[in-house]
């Protein structure tokens, strides 16, 4: 998928007609695109899931259960789709619908390589940011529209919990704007080098923890967990889709885990260098469709890096309470969004990107990144070797026989 809205525009023969045909065929490969990973994610997710709670997971379906996800959403779409009693029948169908195009909108401005993006606009970041603004609005109709307490205290939720921490979110992606001087995604990646030492998130300590203030908002925004207060199963049945079934109750869920590779992807092309290749230049990449490839690897690999963190997140720590996520939006994540704005400003004049104390900072800020790293995998591994241990045990399987299969 190339930059096709761009390119079929630029041609002479019924511009509007073939551009409209552009943005037609770029949106059904992403929509392809977006439901195969939403799929495995939720396979993946179950997967991680139940072996972090020494489980076995989805094992039935396919290879070691990976057709799951299709026996699951085949089941809901053949499943009647009912409408409450009482409730605003066109808001109803409505809101998943809403949720849905917020999610795959975000989509289109999100660079995959050089070239392969299907509309490079020059305000790419913000579309992002405005465009998954969707997302709440649907999740509140939803809630409000099915005549349900449990699904109104859902939405109401949702309403306050995205709209403060889109706040410090946009702060944190603000930092970015200001160090690349650009809103286009591949401006931003092209202005980041292919080293690791040269990614926005080591320019400085303050792009650092812009980039923390980044991930822990994104989380928030995807309602997930700690974060996960707008569906909330111990508390609301499962707020604001309690009362959905059938095909609208799959769409809410596919935009979440579709939503994942989205919040991953913009931390990437934000803070993690992008597609950028090391050593390779950015007109380099533009000019030889091998390196376009490459760099598509590499966005995918660092995306999904990002993907298998947030999911390691959902089931390691538990949901905080309301009055808990809103004074960590307000009285920590807003401030430090503010300090790292300015502390960005203020870097940006006392170290040069291209002066010895930049350079020595960014590759100081690296080795710290490094081995931030490093520990995380050796617990990360640590645990999983723990949960094996567990499992062989319960099933009765030999403790050193090294192949792990599950039945």
């Amino acid at each position: 998928m190339w930059d096709l809205v761009t390119y079929f525009s630029g041609t002479d023969t019924a511009p509007w007609l073939l551009a409209a045909v552009g943005a037609v065929l770029a949106a059904a490969i992403l929509l392809g695109f977006a439901s195969a990973f939403a799929g495995l994610a939720s396979y993946v997710e179950r997967r991680i899931a139940a072996r972090m709670m020494c489980r076995v997971g989805p094992n039935r379906v396919g290879p070691q259960g990976l057709f799951q996800f299709m026996a699951d959403g085949l089941k809901l779409i053949t499943k009647e789709d009912l409408l409450p009693v009482g409730c605003d029948p066109l808001l109803f169908r409505l809101a998943p619908y809403l949720v849905f195009a917020g999610m795959l909108g975000s989509y289109a401005a999100l660079p995959f390589s050089a070239h392969l993006i299907a509309a490079d606009l020059n305000i790419g970041i913000l579309y992002i940011i405005a465009i998954t603004s969707l997302v709440v609005v649907g999740i509140i109709l939803g809630g409000w529209s099915s005549n349900s307490k449990w699904a109104l205290f859902g939405g109401l939720r949702s309403a306050a919990q995205i709209v403060s921490y889109e706040i410090p979110v946009g702060m944190a992606i603000l930092c970015v704007v200001l160090l690349s001087g650009h809103l286009s995604t591949q401006a931003i990646i092209a202005a980041q080098g292919g080293m690791p030492w040269n990614w926005f998130i080591f320019h400085s300590p303050f792009a650092f923890i812009a980039f923390f203030i980044y991930l822990i908002g994104a989380l928030a925004e995807g309602n997930r967990t700690p974060f996960d207060l707008p569906e909330a199963e111990s508390e609301l049945v499962a707020g604001y889709c309690t009362e959905y079934s059938g095909f609208r109750f799959v769409v809410f869920f596919f935009a979440e885990w579709a939503n994942l590779w989205v919040m991953s992807a913009v931390a990437v092309v934000c803070f993690l260098g992008g597609w950028r290749i090391p050593l390779v230049s950015v007109a380099e990449t533009y000019a030889h469709w091998y390196w376009v490839l490459a760099g598509v690897a590499i966005f995918a690999a660092k995306t999904l890096a990002l993907v298998f963190i947030v999911i390691q997140i959902r089931w390691t720590l538990p949901r905080l309470r309301m009055d808990q996520m809103m004074s960590m939006c307000w009285k920590y994540l807003i401030p430090f969004a503010f300090l790292a704005i300015f502390g960005t400003m203020t870097w940006m004049v006392l170290a040069q990107w291209d002066s010895l104390l930049g350079r020595g900072v960014r590759v100081g800020m690296f080795l710290l990144g490094l081995a931030l790293i490093a520990q995380v995998v050796r617990r990360t591994v640590a645990t999983y070797r723990v949960d094996i241990v567990n499992y062989r045990r319960m099933t009765g399987q030999s403790l050193w026989y090294p192949p792990y299969r599950l039945p």
